[in-house]
């Protein structure tokens, strides 16, 4: 009988794709499978580059090794699509019992997917990023995150490298059990550092995967961790891909503090890959203060023009850069001392004879070169220095927040949009941006305002709100119940003022023009969830009595509270297509089959399937199929298996599993 491969229900195995990007660069270092050689590994590389002393540069602390642990564990979760919660494309809410994957009753035929291409994940964002590695590998443009700055109440994440998905459940409630739960990290605990730095690195190094070849990553912080941070950085993503440590005014005003009133925090920007640099980031659009520089006085064919200095330090010039320049009304204009001319005295002759050196109105003023603006591409450098004019504060983004949810105040440190709008500009055009420490949402309303063909992806934990906070008592009983609510109400306003029927939205959060507001007003709502299948667990203690419960377990390994769309997007996702992938019911051979990406995937996931289904999805030569192993049924099942196998190789589908 021909077998058919079994889909895998794991997230992606982060030590399985090191290995193989190593065997790729040497794969005589390899013996059997993804076995490493390390002497003829050393051999390869040379002696002289391996650091086998006691003492090396590098950074270590409690916990490291275990972190890298972490990273190797796949996730056997899944994010479970919550239409209930989400807005479709258009900006209207789901209908009571439709799914994003509504079937089209009129043929089948029609796109299922309700086209908005935002996304909204409620769960631990370890185990979020772990399941998105398949799908959004190398795919994310820019990164904006705001981890916890370890102050010595913000930071809840568990620091137990035993945690799995259980612990996930048992937090929010989801299962009963006596697991660890997460708890602040106080600096009276004996390793405060490490359990932040150890909360960090895996999430960093996942991050890092995500990102494009020309993907860049913000990440807020202050001084409590900015050094520490920096390191991870350096290690996880190389010194060569740091772009910059920017400084943000976060407040203008004084903070009683007993010996500094700290008024900035910092933001570190690094790269994906360093001869990316130039895409990575961009230059920012010049002001109209910027653009008013240009004039024409002359009349100049070329267009407008700004004058710059004609000279250069002494200390870089050549022979030829030292000359006394005449203008063209035979005044003559010599050097200052440690100055040296722009250009040789031929290129400065030609340039005046050509009208691009400026002498002034009247002819005698101090030569002076044309840039014109037409010349190339004009925009700002960036600065390192972030000012509260253009990146607000965190007193002006808690007065936002409060003004969006009419008054209450239901989050105490929200970031500026101001702020992440600079990020957006600088590191995220026309690509997919990943926030993962969510908070209140703020980097949806920035993709919102964004002209830049932007999308978004939050992630953030269901942190329980304070049961006697102002944020409860209005029904928001965790923090992601706000960041979703603050994205209704910012894809609310943003409409109204597409539309132009509300001025303060207009003017107080989109004044940009209607034409470049984004049309998608809707997000997409997923929860982290376990798996809808029974995935063997290797880690459970071997015995007989234990072995033969698990078998009898995984007899009937589809939770019989599955829905549908739950395990439609569940393959979709360990199949590694991204979650806004397009879809499509079909009706084959009396059979519901979905159609993945115009065709590239075929799921069927009736429980009882015929050879005419089998036929009807393969003459549809998508590149994979996926069925359920138990439609499989009868005293025919394994002859129909061996039918199915070769009727889809025979079209050329080599890639039929069953799940």
């Amino acid at each position: 009988m021909a077998e058919i491969t079994k889909q895998k229900l794991t997230s992606m195995n982060i030590k399985e794709a090191q290995l193989q990007k190593l065997k790729e660069l040497f794969p005589e270092a390899f013996t059997e499978g993804l076995k490493v050689d390390w002497d003829k590994l050393r051999l390869t590389l040379g002696d002289e580059t391996v650091d086998t002393g006691k003492e090396r540069y590098g950074m270590n602390w409690p916990g490291k090794a275990d972190c890298f642990k972490t990273i190797q564990q796949p996730s056997i979760a899944t994010l479970i699509p919550c239409p209930q919660e989400s807005i479709k494309a258009d900006g209207t809410p789901y209908k009571h019992g439709e799914g994003f994957t509504a079937n089209n009753q009129e043929n089948h035929t029609n796109p299922i997917n309700h086209g908005s291409d935002n996304l909204f994940i409620e769960g631990d964002n370890l185990e979020v990023l772990k399941l998105l590695q398949k799908s959004y590998l190398g795919k994310i443009k820019m990164i904006s995150i705001d981890p916890p700055y370890n102050t010595g109440n913000d930071f809840i994440y568990p620091d137990n490298y035993s945690e799995n998905l259980d612990t996930y459940l048992e937090y929010t409630g989801q299962i009963d059990g006596q697991g660890r739960k997460f708890a602040t990290n106080t600096e009276t605990d004996g390793r405060f550092h490490s359990k932040w730095m150890n909360m960090m690195y895996p999430r960093l190094f996942l991050a890092k995967n995500l990102l494009k070849e020309d993907g860049v990553i913000f990440i807020s912080i202050d001084d409590s961790e900015v050094q520490n941070l920096k390191n991870l950085c350096n290690e996880i993503f190389g010194e060569e891909n740091f772009i910059a440590t920017f400084i943000w005014e976060k407040r203008t005003n004084r903070e009683n503090r007993k010996i500094v009133s700290a008024r900035h925090d910092y933001i570190l920007c690094y790269c994906r890959d360093a001869s990316q640099k130039e895409k990575a980031i961009t230059i920012l659009p010049m002001s109209e203060e910027a653009i008013d520089r240009y004039k024409n006085p002359d009349n100049d064919h070329r267009g407008n023009w700004k004058s710059d200095p004609a000279t250069a330090q002494a200390g870089h010039g050549t022979k030829n850069q030292f000359y006394v320049l005449y203008a063209p009304n035979g005044k003559a204009h010599h050097l200052q001392s440690g100055r040296c001319w722009l250009y040789t005295k031929e290129v400065m002759d030609e340039e005046i004879k050509d009208n691009r050196i400026w002498f002034g109105k009247d002819g005698n003023g101090v030569p002076r070169i044309k840039t014109y603006f037409d010349s190339k591409e004009r925009g700002l450098t960036p600065e390192s220095i972030w000012f509260a004019a253009d990146a607000s504060t965190n007193e002006s983004a808690k007065k936002h927040l409060k003004w969006l949810f009419d008054g209450h105040a239901v989050f105490e440190t929200p970031k500026p949009v101001e702020l992440i709008e600079i990020e957006i500009q600088l590191g995220g055009d026309n690509g997919i941006v990943l926030d993962f420490f969510a908070g209140s949402a703020a980097t949806a309303e920035a993709v919102l305002k964004s002209t830049k063909g932007n999308s978004f992806i939050l992630v953030q934990l269901p942190e329980l709100c304070v049961q006697d906070s102002e944020a409860y008592k209005l029904g928001y009983k965790t923090i992601a119940d706000i960041s979703k609510e603050r994205i209704r109400k910012a894809i609310s306003i943003q409409k109204l003022a597409q539309e132009d029927k509300d001025i303060k939205a207009k003017q107080t959060l989109f004044s940009v023009s209607q034409d470049k507001l984004s049309n998608d007003f809707g997000f997409k709502v997923f929860k982290l969830q376990k798996s809808n299948f029974k995935v063997w667990d290797t880690s459970f203690e071997k015995s007989t009595e234990l072995i033969q419960q698990k078998l009898f377990e995984h007899i009937q390994h589809i939770s019989p509270e599955a829905q549908q769309e739950a395990i439609l997007y569940e393959l979709l996702l360990k199949s590694g297509f991204e979650l806004t992938t397009p879809i499509e019911a079909l009706t084959l051979a009396g059979k519901t089959v979905f159609s993945i990406a115009d065709g590239q995937l075929l799921i069927c996931l009736e429980k009882e399937i015929t050879h005419d289904c089998i036929k009807a999805m393969a003459e549809k030569e998508p590149s994979r199929v996926i069925c359920l192993d138990e439609a499989f049924t009868g005293i025919n099942a394994d002859a129909l298996k061996t039918n199915a196998v070769q009727i889809m190789k025979s079209k050329g589908v080599v890639n039929f599993r069953t799940v």
